[in-house]
């Protein structure tokens, strides 16, 4: 069976997971850490926050498909889950310009091209 389309309710639940300053942090920190992942007792080093509120945030992140849980003997391993943000990246620019290329300027704006 196929995985309906990412969708509205799909951005916005990632969205409000990442609207929060600690579990943007931790969601930042799993994605450096790239496909092998992090502990939670790493995590909660680096990001300089309790083990127990990280806990907290990494279950909303697992809850909005941002991130991913699995046991290693007696550790959980977090990882990002990059499908799914470039789906909220792609979902939010889908319709960028109109359809035409866009390219950000040094300023940081975006310079819409017309579609070749």
């Amino acid at each position: 069976m196929r995985k309906p389309k990412f969708g509205e309710d799909d951005a916005l639940g990632a969205l409000a997971a990442l609207a929060q300053a600690q579990r943007l942090r931790a969601f930042r920190a799993l994605v450096v850490a790239g496909p092998e992942g992090q502990t939670p007792g790493v995590l909660a080093e680096e990001l300089g926050i309790s083990p127990s509120a990280l806990s907290f945030h990494l279950k909303e992140l697992v809850h909005a498909g941002l991130a991913r849980s699995e046991p290693d003997g007696r550790r959980l391993i977090y990882r990002a889950n990059f499908a799914q943000m470039d789906a909220l990246l792609a979902y939010l620019t889908r319709h960028c310009c109109q359809g035409a290329s866009c390219e950000v300027t040094p300023a940081g704006r975006s310079a819409c091209a017309p579609a070749v």
